[in-house]
């Protein structure tokens, strides 16, 4: 060895044997002929295995300074990248920084490009940042590379202020620096202004048409909602990949252009441009949103044929579409014939049975999952936990919780949320507001389920609670936190906090949200504030299909059906496409109008569509056509409907009530009751009605044996129609018992009584019930004042109906309607005041309608009022021009005034109009069967006994005062002429043939479709004296109780 080297070969010689890592027992000859190939080369040359000497690595710029090496800027950069490729640490690094420093490298651009690519690369962006501005030169790499650092840290305010930056430095951006650019946009906390004056920049910059630029341009017009502006860009690219065609399909499936989607797929594929299996994915989940299991199917064949069946990524979007659309045979298939499943297949598979409510089949796979060897993760868990949830299963949720808290996921937000909602959903609330407390994340999610539990509980003093803690500990609300508190708002019918709500919805601007705004159309629509509901829809729902149906069905449970259909022909104008809940309001309100034909083309639109198997439609169908009468159609539509279900037996015996068909209903109740079908309150009302129109007080009676078996005679409604059934079949006595029997009166309870008493002539009864109802704290409605008003009419207490009349507004804020002005106009005219009852009209503060001039002319009739009488009739016929009745009254007016001309020209002018008089007609129930008569009628089997016992009657009745007073509206030249039978109403046969037929201790009742005559009601009385019976009879105006020789209207009806 040499004592002492030269110089020259010291420095040169140390660094070879320290760069080549020499044993010490290397020959020296060895090393002297590596130093003369030395001395031929530059230390460039022979350094340029520095970055692969392990010891030199180790030893870093320490070796080389105590070999007392002074390095060079190449030497300090392999230094560097020795350091990136293995990994250096932070330290040593920063050590390299300081002796470039040191050494006055700092300017060189090399070094400073190795020390921005070591920091970035060990995460020390600070360090990165100072070097970036630092650096004596940045190309427009560098540039990039510290904006796609920035946009990966999610830095985006920082990555603008670079971009910014670099635009004032003059470096012109190229793809690279756009795509970071963009990238910084995702986060969502980005204006979009902003974005708008980036894409302007990369068009100055000539990028329009790049795809490197446009393609996540595209994605990110898509997420922000802006589909259409992402067409545009997509459209305007000249050479689309891959990437370009996902972007766009994902993006129109996501922003429900989900026909598009398919559309677009299909033109690439037209294209010749072979799908990937994210373009798949994209397709199949714009066919899960459609519902179409067609196209989803056709699609699944393209997959098999083009070889992407054993694709994992694929193959979930099969299973989640198959699971969707209810095929759970052809999604098991799938996932069973799967070569390679992942975390996301079992999940998918999981959460799909979960939301179908198959929990246990769910835990199940779950098992299988591990068995695979596949680790939960938290979407897997909280699908769990939604399982137990569906099937309220306290228990196993409650192993879960523990198994997550096992595992480390205990904290994980939708873990949380599942959890507190399992809590919550079995209404173990101590547990739910207990786990609440405890969890340390502010996540609004469990604010929303908490508002949901209380909600749930209709608690609304502590949802309300639990709203307000969130404003003060300044949780953001999200669009589920409103509609949370909204819904309770709106099952315990608090419009008033509702109102609050909503100021701080508009406050938050959250009114544009279209869930927030579909749940305050609700809101208002179902608590009576229509207009507030209509003015939110066209303000800011859009074409959100729910805000529509939510409005209609709003108008169809306030029974504006005119406007609930107005509003469904809007919706469809305006192309949006009408849902199942649309669709079977439109049907409720077609109902409700009695609509038949338009009824009939929605229900062909909802078999187009394929909602016409929906049950509550079905229900709705049932409904339609049993109301306007279709008998046929209604047992059809009934037969389609699920097998004991409820509403469709209610809806078939309430709408053969309504549509006049209850013998059909009462036959519908009987077969509910012979097949063990449940009754309700609606279906005891609807029947107890159609016995009562029908007047059929057994079948009256057998309804209301049913109900008193069955606990339904405790409830008020029910209680008041049975009122109201007895009262309609004669027997008041039987409706008083009833009413004074019922624990819990209501104003109904109260009107039916009133009404009942009025009807029936006991008009001092009806006044009596009308005290009791004030005193009892019971505000009367318009329904009582017409009871009320009614009653001063049928007993002649004028001045006393008109201080009644007068009191609605004064005392009881009640506007009169037109049926109270027709009860005021009745009591005078009953009471001869004709020029009053004039007068009184002419200064009515609505427009008169006819019932109101046909009260004044039927009046004048029976007062042989010409003028005034003919003064009606001009009014009457301009309202209703072809009425029947107009002409029959003042034809009777002409008769009664012995005006025989006139009556024979209205006579002729009846027959030119083709009007026809109604024939006048009674009813009498003997032996379970109706018998029916009209004037003189010899079709009965017994008409000859009828008509002989007739005779008899009369001739005995006659013995005692009655005199026949018919033929006021003949002529004596037609009384001669006039066949004697003509003279026998309908009523008298009816009676005679009950009084013929009937036992001695059966009162005798009759029902008549007109007002009963003066002659007819003078006959009945004395027959109830010779025969000493009870004959009731009810017209069309009211009940007549004959006995004794006398009658309850006392003569004045």
């Amino acid at each position: 060895m040499f004592k002492q080297k030269p110089m020259f070969l010291r420095s040169v010689s140390s660094s070879f044997i320290f760069i080549h890592g020499v044993p010490r027992k290397l020959k020296t000859r060895t090393v002297l002929r590596t130093l003369c190939q030395i001395r031929r080369a530059s230390f460039t040359a022979i350094s340029v295995s520095i970055s692969e000497d392990e010891s030199f690595q180790e030893n870093g710029i320490d070796s080389v300074e105590n070999c007392g090496i002074r390095p060079n800027h190449q030497t300090l950069k392999w230094l560097l990248e020795g350091c990136l490729k293995t990994n250096g640490s932070l330290d040593e690094g920063r050590k390299l920084h300081s002796q470039i420093l040191k050494l006055g490298f700092d300017n060189n651009a090399c070094l400073s490009e190795k020390l921005l690519d070591f920091y970035l690369f060990k995460g020390d962006l600070d360090g990165a940042l100072k070097v970036f501005d630092e650096m004596p030169e940045r190309t427009i790499f560098t540039w990039n590379k510290m904006i796609k650092e920035l946009a990966s840290r999610s830095l985006s305010g920082k990555v603008f202020c670079l971009f910014g930056r670099m635009v004032n430095e003059n470096v012109t951006p190229n793809e690279g620096t756009f795509s970071g650019v963009l990238e910084a946009c995702r986060g969502g906390s980005v204006a979009f202004d902003v974005v708008e004056q980036i894409h302007a920049r990369i068009i100055y910059q000539g990028l329009g048409k790049s795809t490197i630029v446009c393609n996540p341009l595209i994605d990110l017009y898509s997420r922000n909602g802006f589909v259409d502006r992402a067409r545009r860009v997509f459209d305007g690219l000249y050479l689309k990949d891959h990437s370009s065609w996902v972007a766009m399909i994902s993006g129109l499936s996501k922003n429900e252009c989900e026909v598009e989607a398919i559309r677009l797929f299909c033109d690439m594929y037209v294209l010749g441009i072979m799908p990937t299996p994210y373009a798949f994915s994209s397709v199949l989940s714009a066919c899960k949103k459609i519902e179409s299991l067609e196209i989803g199917e056709q699609l699944h064949g393209l997959v098999l044929k083009l070889g992407f069946s054993s694709d994992t990524y694929v193959c979930n979007a099969l299973v989640s579409l198959y699971f969707h659309l209810g095929s759970l045979i052809s999604a098991e298939h799938i996932f069973s014939n799967m070569s390679q499943r992942d975390a996301v297949t079992y999940n998918t598979l999981i959460n799909g049975l979960s939301q179908c409510g198959y929990g246990e089949k769910a835990m199940e796979l779950f098992k299988r999952m591990q068995l695979d060897g596949l680790e939960p993760d938290s979407n897997t868990l909280a699908s769990l936990v939604v399982a137990c949830s569906s099937d309220g299963t306290l228990f196993s949720g409650q192993q879960l919780h523990a198994y997550t808290t096992k595992l480390g996921f205990a904290s994980n937000d939708k873990i949380e949320g599942a959890l507190l909602n399992l809590y919550a959903k079995c209404s173990d609330i101590e547990t739910a507001l207990n786990y609440f407390l405890e969890t340390e994340v502010e996540n609004v999610v469990l604010w929303n389920v908490m508002l949901v539990a209380y909600g749930l509980l209709d608690d609304l003093r502590n949802s309300f609670r639990i709203f307000r803690q969130m404003q003060i500990e300044e949780i953001v609300p999200n669009q589920y936190t409103y509609p949370s508190i909204l819904k309770t708002c709106i099952r315990l019918g608090d419009l008033e906090l509702g109102e609050q709500i909503h100021s701080q919805i508009i406050k938050t601007s959250f009114q544009l949200n279209a869930y927030v705004c579909s749940v305050l159309i609700d809101m208002y629509a179902k608590l009576g504030k229509l207009d507030t509901a209509w003015d939110i829809l066209i303000r800011f729902a859009g074409k959100d299909v729910v805000s529509w149906t939510t409005m209609i069905a709003g108008y169809t449970q306030y029974n504006f059906d005119d406007k609930a259909l107005t509003t469904f022909r809007q919706m469809l104008d305006r192309g949006i496409r009408s849902d199942e809940v649309g669709l079977t309001n439109a049907v409720s309100a077609c109902a409700g109008l009695q609509a038949l034909k338009e009824g009939q083309q929605i229900h062909a639109q909802a078999c187009v569509s394929g909602f016409s198997s929906d049950l509550p439609f079905q229900n709705a169908l049932v409904t339609l056509y049993s109301k306007c009468g279709n008998i046929e159609e209604a047992y059809l539509a009934f037969e389609q409907t699920e097998a004991g279900d409820n509403i469709a037996w209610n809806a078939l015996v309430s709408g053969f009530q309504q549509s006049g068909n209850n013998e059909e209903a009462l036959r519908v109740f009987a077969r509910m009751n012979r097949e063990g079908i449940d009754s309700n309150n609606f279906t005891f009302g609807s029947a107890v009605k159609a016995a009562s129109e029908t007047a059929n007080m057994k079948q009256g009676k057998q309804v209301h044996a049913v109900i008193t078996k069955t606990g339904y005679d405790s409830e008020t409604e029910v209680c008041n129609a049975i009122i109201s059934m007895y009262a309609k079949c004669g027997s008041i006595s039987d409706a008083k018992k009833q009413f004074l029997e019922l624990s819990m009166k209501n104003e109904v309870s109260w009107n039916a009584m009133i009404n009942a008493y009025s009807k029936h002539g006991f008009g001092s009864e009806a006044l009596d019930s009308f005290d009791q109802m004030i005193h009892s704290n019971v505000r009367p409605n318009h329904v009582t004042l017409v009871g009320v008003l009614s009653a001063c009419s049928h007993i002649g207490l004028v001045d006393k109906g008109i201080e009644y009349f007068e009191s609605m507004n004064t005392e009881y804020g009640l506007a009169p309607k037109p049926e109270h002005y027709v009860c005021v106009v009745d009591m005078l005219t009953r009471a001869g005041l004709l020029s009053r009852a004039k007068d009184f009209i002419l200064e009515m503060p609505i427009e008169p309608d006819a019932l109101v001039w046909r009260t004044l002319l039927s009046a004048c009739v029976v007062h042989k009022n010409m003028e005034i009488g003919e003064f009606a009739a001009h009014h009457l016929l301009e309202l209703e021009p072809e009425d029947s009745a107009t002409y029959v009254l003042l034809s009777n007016l002409y008769a009664v005034c012995r005006k025989w001309d006139a009556r024979d020209l209205t006579r002729q002018k009846m027959k030119e109009k083709g009007v026809k008089k109604e024939p006048g007609q009674s009813w009498i129930e003997v032996k379970n069967s109706i018998h029916s008569f009209y004037v003189g009628d010899q079709n009965h089997p017994l008409a000859d006994e009828i008509h002989e016992y007739f005779k008899d009657l009369t001739k005995r009745a006659s013995e005692i005062g009655y005199v026949q007073d018919c033929f006021s509206l003949l002529s004596e030249l037609q009384q001669e002429q006039k066949d004697p039978t003509i003279f026998i109403h309908s009523e008298k046969l009816a009676i005679s043939f009950g009084l013929l037929s009937l036992p001695a201790t059966m009162p005798i009742n009759v029902m008549k479709n007109l007002r009963v005559c003066n002659d007819c009601h003078d006959w009945i009385k004395f027959v109830s004296k010779v025969s000493n019976r009870e004959i009731i009879v009810r017209d069309a105006y009211r009940f007549h109780h004959f006995e004794g020789g006398a009658c309850s209207c006392k003569d004045y009806w």
